[in-house]
């Protein structure tokens, strides 16, 4: 199952069906289903509905749990972690909550995919041309606290090897980090900035991202959305908490 957090939209909807579209695809026979963390409305799967459907005593006859439940989360948000673990426990259902999908070199890839397509980075440093608003320092920006910035900022090493500029963490949901953190950028030398999400969508609270972009005074580049790695990452977690190998998605999956 992917636990989707963030407020319930049909907007997350999609992006989580693309999401399980790509895992499919590299795992033929995969039983994917898709939960939101919060309260969702009748037409959009509630995680807690759709845990309701695991097998319990299935689970405590096999010692394997009914269901492995991932977060679609790209950092540890403390806070969405604590409803979807809280959600999986009320359910009984024996159901698992495997780790968020980062830090992970996929993750840089994505950042650094969508940095380019807005314009914002060289789509590969090896090609003999430049981008004329190519940015000279990246504020990765993350939300759920210390740890997700600590944990953005390992992918930020990652994003800083591949696009040979620096590359800072920052948090859109504290006040001021975001524009401290740019102010940091520019006076370490950095002329041209941008903000580039580690995040997915669905968690980001609406508005925020355009909200921190004004205030750095910098653009930003889109979500992670469904890149292709993100359905690669969590077809990997899966399988590593199911005992499968990931190496090996071709082979047919157990219905969990």
């Amino acid at each position: 199952m992917l636990a989707v957090p963030g407020v319930p939209s049909a907007a997350s909807l999609s992006v989580a069906e693309e999401v399980l579209s790509i895992a499919r695809s590299e795992l033929p026979g995969l039983d994917a289903r898709i939960g939101f963390a919060e309260k969702a409305e009748e037409e959009l799967p509630a995680l807690e509905t759709v845990l309701a459907g695991a097998d319990a005593a299935a689970s405590e006859e096999s010692g394997a749990p009914s269901a492995i439940v991932v977060p679609l989360l790209a950092g540890p948000d403390s806070a969405q972690l604590r409803g979807i673990r809280q959600t999986v426990l009320s359910s009984g259902s024996g159901a698992e909550l495997t780790d968020v999908l980062g830090p992970h070199p996929l993750l840089a890839e994505a950042v650094h995919v969508r940095l380019s397509e807005a314009g914002l980075a060289r789509a590969d440093r090896a090609r003999l041309f430049t981008v004329a608003t190519a940015a000279d320092g990246i504020v990765l920006t993350t939300v759920g606290g210390e740890e997700a910035v600590q944990t953005a900022g390992i992918t930020g090493m990652l994003l800083s090897a591949r696009l040979a500029v620096p590359v800072l963490a920052a948090a859109l949901d504290e006040d001021g980090a975001v524009a401290a953190t740019a102010e940091r950028l520019l006076e370490a030398g950095s002329r041209q900035l941008a903000l580039a999400p580690c995040l997915i969508g669905p968690e980001i609270p609406e508005g925020l991202l355009e909200s921190a972009s004004k205030e750095a005074g910098c653009p930003a580049a889109e979500p992670l959305g469904a890149y292709p790695a993100i359905g690669k990452l969590v077809l990997s977690t899966y399988m590593t908490a199911a005992g499968l190998d990931p190496q090996r998605s071709g082979q047919q999956s157990p219905a969990r």
